[in-house]
């Protein structure tokens, strides 16, 4: 009995996890460049493990495999585009990343709601310089007219300053989030490569690929599977309470 409790409040754990994931991004439905996170699980092979918990022993007689939420993973499919027509806002359309410079080394996004600083500087909201191939991107005059084209290059009063250093990585993509729709490299070992399927889309920016009706369909479902572990573990633990009780009054 005690195997049944750990196998449904593992259940009942898994699922409240993936209610917090499934909340976190229908909250990020609005966010530029967004991508929706789905969950990671990975299976124990209990009958394996070396431990001394007559629980997991009981469990490894009859459910040998346990699937345990172990994380998550960003989905990169392309999000739907909305015109802005602010010539600082920029979308890829296809594959790859801008790069940004951040105070712990180079991240990448596909949040392309830029700004000028002060002096000039192509930024993130963050204040994070956009890199060009060359660096950092300067425009001296934010009066001056601005033009992004399909492959990224940039121009100012039609005279060509710089490209913007847009970069894709092998595929499945080794990214994790760091917050604020920026991305940094799992694997330090792995290389920039040059992105080739893109073209940049000025006064545009991609917006979340969260399927909002699809998610709170899948959040409905997930929460209908936590009731059902919350009532069977009340109903195991009612029958371990009158099984005491009943051995007692033996006594």
């Amino acid at each position: 009995m005690s195997g049944a409790i750990y196998v449904s409040a593992a259940g009942a754990l898994n699922h409240q996890k993936k209610l917090e994931i499934l909340a976190n991004n229908i909250a990020n439905v609005n966010t530029t460049g967004f991508k929706e996170d789905r969950t990671t699980f990975r299976i124990y092979d209990l009958k394996s493990l070396e431990t001394d918990n007559s629980a997991m022993s009981d469990i490894g007689k009859s459910e040998p495999f346990l699937p345990l939420l172990s994380g998550t993973q960003p989905v990169f499919s392309q999000g739907g585009m909305r015109q802005t027509d602010n010539t600082l806002d920029m979308a890829i359309e296809g594959e790859g990343f801008f790069s940004i410079q951040t105070p712990d080394g180079v991240r990448y996004t596909r949040n392309g709601s830029f700004n000028l600083d002060k002096d000039g500087v192509l930024v993130t909201k963050d204040g994070f310089p956009v890199l060009g191939d060359g660096g950092e991107i300067k425009i001296a005059d934010d009066d001056k007219i601005f033009t992004v084209d399909d492959e990224g290059t940039i121009s100012v009063d039609e005279k060509q300053i710089g490209k913007l250093n847009i970069v894709d990585f092998s595929q499945p993509y080794a990214l994790s989030k760091v917050g604020n729709t920026l991305f940094e490299l799992k694997d330090k070992g792995l290389k920039e490569i040059t992105a080739e399927r893109f073209q940049v889309k000025q006064g545009y920016l991609e917006l979340s690929n969260v399927d909002i009706i699809k998610s709170m369909t899948e959040m409905i479902e997930t929460f209908r599977g936590y009731e059902s572990y919350q009532k069977v573990i009340k109903s195991i633990d009612d029958v371990n309470g009158k099984a005491i009780n009943e051995i007692g009054r033996i006594g």
